[in-house]
This record gives structure tokens, C-alpha cells and sequence, in this order.
């Protein structure tokens, strides 16, 4: 037999699937033993089917290098990462909470800030906010959301412990993947599918169109609802023509765009102008509108901060929803939670030191060669300083960086993420993971059941980028009573 769970070790590290060595946990049973039961060759077969499904389904992202850009097949590990529903239905419950503070708070920023009167949230944060936009200062979008879809990335310690690591709210990326792996998977394993109550997700494009709908400034049953594209050499291409092919919608390049004389946005088709009401936006703020932005943007649309404004287009997620998308603004949350909502976080922050804070970042300097260290602004894994695994020189310029501009840096420790059981070279061997759940918010909020599970799939890499050697694999809620 290929798979013997008696010698996965996953070396005293919280595992998703395995308690000990050799026996699973409740929700992992029926996996692990159907696994048990495939033979070397058939497990190989399966895997082969897998990687072959992703070629001919075309599911790709894009890495850029010097040389220029390069597509490539999406890397998936077959095993899938199980969480119980019991579990899940109180993180569903946390993330709700933590998109709705925050959206209170982003709002907040851009009218009153009353949160900085009160002095919970420190106006020098603000003042040196890179992600603040002028230009949004008195608008209050529909429902009073800004961050229409979040990804919270979610990491487990070594006590089972859940924690947000961040939360992502200006572009975030990855939904069409969590979509796409649990097609693979069907192909992979039909039978499973029979055995296990597993959650679906694939309602998420309905959702995501609804609650894009939902912001429609024109009262009508079927808005005008278009997803705008940096174009093809983006990375997150595959995933914009993705989600606008499966939610019915225009996919579109700013050129195909344009603001008339009545402040409202239309697109240019065969037929003539078409007035458009929502535009699901893949494109960053500083690029969205020549006029109000970066004026050199060949991406955006000119005038359309303007018809926003009024009121006569909507869009997701709103300019300006990034201020909240700062890993020091972060660190405020529970505390955030607390003054909107009145409630205690349900789910946990990794325990965080704030830099710009003297005692703070007196501790941080101190303890180097033990915590992660990361600017505010920085995404992907980039700028990091992994102190226990960075060098003298590396960590004495990282305090230099620190002392230079201590609000741009935050410190975590490093935690013992947890490890699922991965396929690596025809082994079974434990590799890292976090989770993306997507959080939509219009009208109503949802959560995805499960999310996209991204695995370290370099041998003690804690990094689950794509973009950095990371893969993916599907990710299943499972109804146990266990």
C-alpha cells in the first residue's frame, strides 16, 4: 500500500488530518482510509488525472520575471484539507464579525472618524496612511460598505489555535482557485463525494454577481454588471475572465469604458453605448481614473471617480477600501471590533508588536532572531524578515529600516503553522498551510464554506505563495458529529 498513516509523522506540529501518528482525526477517518486502500499505481494515476484536468481546463497564474511574464499550470496537491462544520460555523461567525467592523471603520474614516476623536485609532496612523484616498472623503457608498469582497487568510498554531494573519480588502485574489480545485477534485476522487457531506461552494458565483447587483445605484432586475481588467498580462487574468464567464458578465478593459456628459459610466459594444451600473474593479486604485489618480493610466477610466460620486455607478470594492488594508492598521482590529460592534473578537489576531510604539519596538529590536517582521504595505510574502531565519547582517538592516520609519513595521512571532498531509515526490510528507475565506458584503453577508487552502510545498517553507513555490488544495467542510 502507498499511503501508511502510522508513518506520517507530521513532526510536532498541529496536523489537519492526523492527531498522532496513525490515527486520524474524526472528520479525516473515511479519507484516510480510502486513501489507505489505493495502491502506488493508482494513487499516481489519480494524480496524473489531476494535473492533466488542470491543463485541459487551462487553470493558470502568472509569474513575473525579468525575462518577461510566464504562465503556468496550477500547482495542486490531490489530498484535500478537511476542517469539521462545527468548527467552521464559528469561524463563519468571526469572519462575518470582522468584515463588518471593518467596514464600519473604513466608512468611519471617510466621514466622521469618530474612532480617532475617541483616540482608539491613533491619528498618526492615519495621517501616514498610504492607502487613504482624498478623493473618497465624504462619500457614503451603498449599504455603507467599501470592502464588498474580503479574503482573510486564517493560519493554525501548534495548540489548534485559529488566527487571522490579515485580511485582504482592496483587490483580493484567489476564488476562482478555491472553484477550480474542487472541480479537480471531483474528477479525482467522484467516489468520496458519495461518502462525505462536504459543503459545496460552487454557489459563489451567483453570490457574487447577487451582492454586486445588490449595489446597482438603477433599480432593475438585471443591472449592467461588468468586471474591469488590467488585461491578459495581469496575473490574476485566469481569474478575472473566470468569474465574469461564470457570473454572465462583461469582461472589460478600461478602453472599453467611457463617462459621459451625464456623469454616467458606459461601455462601447457592437450595438452602441450601453450604460453600465457596477463594475467589479481588478484594478488598483492609483490606476482606476487618469483624472483623479495616476494621470499616465492607460488602465482606467477618465471621469470615473467622478460618476462614483454621484452616485451613478457603483463600485467594488470602493476606492479607498485599502486604508483598512495595512498591516498596522491590523493590529487595531480587536480593538476596532470592540468600539463598532461592542463585542470581543471571535476570532484572534496573532499576537502583534506595534513599532511605532517605543517600548514595542524596543522589544522588537531586541528579539530579531525571533519574530517575523513586515512593512505595512507589502503583499505576496515580500519585504519580510524572518528573523530566526535571517542572518546578522539581514536582521541589523531590518533595524535600521525599523528605527528609520517605525510606523511602516509590525512583529509577530513566529508560529508553528499547521501541516497537512501533502504528496511530494511520490511521498506522503507533512507541508504548511493557511486558509482564504472570501467574505462578500452587499445587502447580506456570506462566507464561503472553506476557503482556498495554500500549501508550502518547499519542505519547512512556511511561504504558501504561489508566486514563491506555494501550491493549493481543496478545501472541505464536512458535516460530522464528531
Amino acid at each position: 500500500m502507498s499511503i501508511d498513516w502510522k508513518s506520517y509523522d507530521p513532526n510536532g506540529f498541529y496536523d489537519e488530518l492526523i492527531s498522532s501518528p496513525g490515527y486520524p482525526r474524526a472528520a479525516a477517518r473515511t479519507l484516510t482510509s480510502y486513501l489507505r486502500s489505493l495502491s502506488d499505481e493508482e494513487i499516481h494515476e489519480r494524480k496524473a488525472a489531476a494535473e492533466h484536468a488542470i491543463v485541459e481546463m487551462g487553470i493558470t497564474f502568472t509569474v513575473y520575471t525579468e525575462g518577461g511574464n510566464i504562465d503556468r499550470a496550477w500547482p495542486f496537491d490531490i489530498i484535500p484539507r478537511i476542517i469539521p462544520r462545527k468548527e467552521w460555523m464559528r469561524v463563519e461567525e468571526g469572519l462575518k464579525q470582522r468584515v463588518t467592523a471593518l467596514n464600519l471603520f473604513i466608512n468611519d474614516l471617510y466621514n466622521e472618524q469618530k474612532i480617532v476623536k475617541d483616540k482608539v485609532f491613533p491619528k498618526e496612523v492615519l495621517a501616514q496612511s498610504k492607502n487613504f484616498r482624498e478623493q473618497c472623503v465624504g462619500i457614503q457608498p451603498a449599504h455603507g460598505v467599501w470592502a464588498h469582497i474580503c479574503g482573510s487568510d486564517l493560519v493554525r498554531d501548534k495548540d489548534g489555535t485559529l488566527y487571522v494573519l490579515e485580511d485582504n480588502l482592496r483587490v483580493p485574489s484567489g476564488v476562482s482557485y478555491m472553484l477550480e480545485n474542487r472541480q479537480v477534485t471531483k474528477r479525482v476522487f467522484p467516489e468520496l463525494f458519495e461518502n462525505y457531506s462536504i459543503l459545496p461552494v460552487d454557489e459563489y458565483p451567483s453570490q457574487l454577481f447577487d451582492m454586486l447587483a445588490s449595489l446597482s445605484p438603477r433599480p432593475l432586475d438585471y443591472p449592467e454588471v461588468v468586471v474591469l481588467t488590467p488585461g491578459i498580462y495581469n496575473s490574476a487574468y485566469f481569474e478575472h475572465s473566470f468569474l465574469a464567464q461564470r457570473m454572465g458578465a462583461e469582461l472589460v478593459e478600461g478602453s472599453d469604458l467611457l463617462v459621459g456628459e451625464d456623469d454616467c459610466v458606459y461601455m462601447r459594444t457592437i450595438g452602441g453605448l450601453e450604460r453600465v451600473d457596477v463594475i467589479y474593479r481588478r484594478v488598483d486604485d492609483l490606476f482606476l481614473d487618469p483624472e483623479a489618480f495616476n494621470p499616465d493610466s492607460m488602465l482606467g477610466v477618465p471621469g470615473l471617480m467622478r460618476a462614483w460620486r454621484k452616485g451613478n455607478v457603483a463600485l467594488a470594492n470602493a476606492p479607498g477600501a485599502g486604508v483598512a488594508d495595512d498591516k498596522v492598521v491590523y493590529a487595531f482590529v480587536p480593538e476596532i471590533i470592540r468600539y463598532y460592534l461592542d463585542q470581543d473578537p471571535i476570532i484572534p489576531n496573532v499576537p502583534t508588536f506595534r513599532c511605532m510604539y517605543p517600548d514595542e519596538r524596543e522589544h522588537v529590536l531586541k528579539h530579531l532572531d525571533e519574530l517575523v517582521i513586515k512593512p505595512a504595505n507589502e503583499s505576496g510574502g515580500y519585504g519580510m524578515l524572518i528573523g530566526p531565519h535571517a542572518s546578522k547582517r539581514q536582521r541589523a538592516e531590518f533595524a535600521d529600516l525599523i528605527k528609520k520609519d517605525p510606523r511602516n513595521y509590525i512583529a509577530q512571532p513566529t508560529l508553528a503553522i499547521s501541516t497537512t498531509p501533502t504528496l511530494c515526490d511520490g511521498h506522503l510528507e507533512p507541508r504548511h498551510v493557511d486558509l482564504r475565506p472570501f467574505i462578500l458584503q452587499g445587502v447580506r453577508t456570506d462566507v464561503t464554506a472553506g476557503g482556498l487552502t495554500r500549501v508550502a510545498l518547499r519542505k519547512g517553507s512556511l511561504v504558501v505563495n504561489s508566486s514563491q513555490g506555494g501550491g493549493s488544495k481543496d478545501t472541505w467542510i464536512v458535516d460530522t458529529e464528531s
